[in-house]
């Protein structure tokens, strides 16, 4: 059993003790958080969909749950679709019986389909919104009283800037309009809960980074040269989670705008290939 979520003991710049449900993290950015985290020897709710082995996607919420537990954190498998209400609060439930409340809540699982208008059937249109805007909110909904009763509470989605320029609407509009929705849950859940003490930020990556999506989706394995690992924006996720949650609300953060304030400026050793350049991400 942890410690509560409300104990202040932990040192500063630490999520000893911490309580973090992540939604999607199985593997990529979800899990490299889950990794930094366990490595002061937090706890971990694996939120994914993922049970056994995919043939195209890496990781399983067990298998995700091991490498935690190598890294020196605590792990819970909760196998669940964030688009169902139930299962949310199965797996906030379970948590909070496993390890005595929530003290961060990490939004990063995501829907994608980069594709026009035309394109674009309803099916997907409803997943990319079910996911990525409904399932931000009522994970954020459902984790709420636990998050009110900790010392210092977090929400990060994964979402980028919410830059109205046509560009980014053009090519994939109802992918924008998910992720911008992720964005605007955000805007308002930051000034909603600022006065409780709640942080709510978002933050992307600069580049493209070394996922399931680049590799299935966005150019296959000769894009994955030009990528970041996901542990540049696990640490600059680790950064923006151990401020004191009143410190800094509402904000859009980059990955690298992240690590530059704290002094870091050599990204070469997230590169997957060093000698290639990296892509900008969409949005930035």
């Amino acid at each position: 059993m942890m410690s509560s979520p409300s104990s202040d003991r932990e040192p500063a710049r630490s999520l000893a003790g911490k309580v973090l449900f992540i939604t999607g993290a199985s593997r990529g950015i979800g899990e490299a958080i889950a990794l930094r985290a366990a490595r002061d020897g937090a706890a971990v709710a694996v939120i994914g969909k993922t049970s056994e082995p995919h043939q195209k996607l890496r990781g399983t919420v067990h298998s995700a749950c091991q490498a935690i537990e190598a890294a020196g954190g605590q792990a819970l498998a909760c196998v669940a679709d964030i688009r169902d209400e139930a299962a949310v609060q199965g797996a906030v439930k379970a948590t909070v019986e496993r390890f005595g409340g929530i003290d961060i809540l990490v939004n990063n699982a995501s829907a994608i389909s980069l594709t026009g208008t035309s394109s674009t059937p309803l099916k997907r249109f409803d997943l990319m919104h079910s996911v990525n805007v409904r399932g931000t909110f009522l994970c954020s909904q459902v984790c709420l009283p636990w998050l009110e009763k900790s010392s210092n509470p977090h929400i990060l989605t994964l979402s980028p800037p919410p830059d109205l320029r046509p560009e980014w609407f053009a090519p994939h509009l109802a992918y924008t309009l998910s992720k911008f929705g992720m964005s605007l849950c955000t805007l308002g859940l930051a000034a909603e809960l600022g006065p409780r003490g709640i942080a709510v930020n978002s933050l992307w990556p600069k580049t493209m980074i070394a996922t399931a999506a680049v590799e299935n989706l966005l150019g296959g394995s000769q894009a994955l040269g030009h990528c970041r690992r996901p542990a540049i924006v696990a640490d600059a996720a680790y950064l923006i989670l151990t401020r004191p949650s009143r410190e800094r609300s509402g904000q859009f953060c980059i990955d690298e705008d992240v690590l530059r304030e704290a002094g870091i400026s050599d990204f070469s050793g997230y590169a997957v290939d060093p000698k290639l350049q990296p892509h900008p991400d969409l949005f930035v």
